[in-house]
């Protein structure tokens, strides 16, 4: 026999639904009782890039004779005006955090379908400055980091590298610019945590790759530390 308080809540939350009904962040129709975030026909459509499964992908050798990296990937492309576009600026400016790991957790289980990423210790995301982070309220790549440590089950490290200064924008500049810019942005607290990791070095986009390549380069000097890199998307 169904309890009634059971009854009352599955009427309760129909009555929910009809009132405030979940919508896709991609298209904005309803989404159906199976489906979280975006709906199926948005998520099957979304530009994933597969680097995961490559060696030497556009992005390592982007990255190549900068710094010594394992491997590194992007879940998707990005352009303008795209899905992709839409879900990070949710993201990071509309306080839709669930957004970063739903994305994480989908690039997790693609990373553990790969024999390159099978022996990750640690996820590290990018730092924000500590006014940044108090103006934004959250890091964007700290939720995206943490969806990919639950899927693949290791642990998110947010207390090793701290954003020291608070660098301008890096749009509008070309490499060089980028890397003077935020060189000497990060300092350290707590390496012994990584030691003989192999992290996973973690950001929202990828462009010249200037401020992962500052923080692998400091990661690096940790004793035998080895990174690799992962991004919500790849801007080409």
């Amino acid at each position: 026999m169904v309890q009634l308080p059971k009854i009352i809540a599955e009427y309760a939350e129909s009555f929910r639904g009809l009132l405030f009904p979940n919508l896709c962040m991609g298209c904005s129709n309803v989404l159906s009782k199976n489906e979280n975030i975006l709906c199926f026909i948005c998520e099957n459509s979304l530009p994933k890039t597969n680097f995961h499964l490559e060696t030497e992908n556009i992005i390592f050798k982007r990255l190549y004779g900068r710094i010594l990296i394992e491997n590194a990937t992007a879940l998707f492309y990005f352009d303008k005006g795209n899905t992709v576009q839409r879900l990070m600026h949710l993201l990071k400016y509309s306080n839709k955090k669930e957004i970063g790991k739903y994305l994480g957790s989908m690039l997790g289980k693609d990373l553990l379908d790969s024999e390159l990423y099978k022996n990750i210790s640690s996820v590290i995301p990018i730092p924000l400055h500590e006014k940044k982070l108090k103006i934004r309220g959250y890091n964007q790549a700290e939720y995206f980091a943490l969806g990919i440590a639950e899927a693949m089950k290791i642990n998110a490290v947010t207390n090793v590298l701290q954003r020291i200064e608070n660098t301008e924008t890096q749009t509008g500049k070309n490499r060089f610019e980028r890397w003077e810019n935020v060189k000497d942005a990060f300092v350290f607290k707590n390496e012994s945590t990584i030691e003989n990791h192999h992290v996973l070095l973690v950001d929202d986009v990828v462009t010249t790759g200037a401020t992962l390549e500052a923080c692998a380069q400091h990661l690096m000097t940790i004793p035998n530390v080895s990174v690799s890199i992962v991004t919500i998307a790849f801007a080409h």
